[in-house]
């Protein structure tokens, strides 16, 4: 195989592995990943108003305790998008006394993200049981959080899990890799056909009559 060929064949194999790369970081980074800009102040100081959020979307059976989520529910909120910290999951017991700490089966939760350290607000005591398939929500400032305290009638306050469509991002990690990978990708893509025009070119080149060389003879 000549230079040539093995520059061209080389320009189109760095071609499609970026183009796949570019393509399949793209693709993950549309259905997987959203973002969103915070519009309240339910969840300061974690998540302050105006602030732009990275989401990673996730099915219902895939929420955690402690996970800080997007969900959406019709009978609340007007039927907007809010961004809750989830407390319990299905069957936990979930209870507060006035100025106490939330305990989850028992356990006091250890909150360093609540506004100014007061983890009840004004909201009256409470003490439930997550229905299986429901989640129990609470916003970072409880002074100033419409969250399941204030629902308590409708099924111990809690919404259900597959209102969720996205999960906070903690590590950007993961995000990251795919930007990076799409970008090289893209760069490969653009390298591989940097590399098959020039290869054309030099063909085309090679191909070209010669003119014929000079007689001799001046005029």
């Amino acid at each position: 195989m000549t230079g040539r060929r093995r520059s061209r064949l080389a320009g189109r194999i760095v071609g499609a592995a970026g183009l796949t790369a570019a393509v399949g970081a793209i693709a993950l980074l549309g259905t997987g990943y959203t973002t969103a800009t915070v519009n309240g102040e339910s969840m300061d100081p974690t998540y302050p108003r105006g602030d732009r959020v990275f989401f990673e979307r996730i099915d219902a059976d895939e929420v955690r305790r402690g996970d800080v989520v997007l969900h959406r529910t019709e009978d609340r909120y007007e039927g907007r998008p809010a961004l809750r910290r989830v407390i319990g999951t299905g069957g936990d017991h979930v209870r507060q006394s006035p100025g106490g700490p939330v305990t989850v089966n028992g356990r006091p939760l250890t909150e360093p993200y609540v506004k100014d350290g007061d983890p009840s607000g004004a909201a009256p005591a409470y003490d439930v049981v997550v229905p299986e398939g429901r989640l129990f929500l609470l916003g970072d400032h409880r002074a100033n959080s419409n969250d399941s305290r204030f629902s308590l009638s409708a099924q111990s306050g809690s919404v259900a899990a597959t209102t969720v469509h996205a999960r906070a991002l903690d590590n950007h990690t993961g995000l990251l890799l795919l930007v990076l990978t799409a970008l090289f990708g893209l760069l490969g893509t653009a390298g591989g056909l940097a590399m098959e025009i020039a290869s054309q070119v030099t063909r085309r080149a090679s191909r070209s009559p010669h003119p014929p060389a000079p007689s001799g003879r001046v005029r």
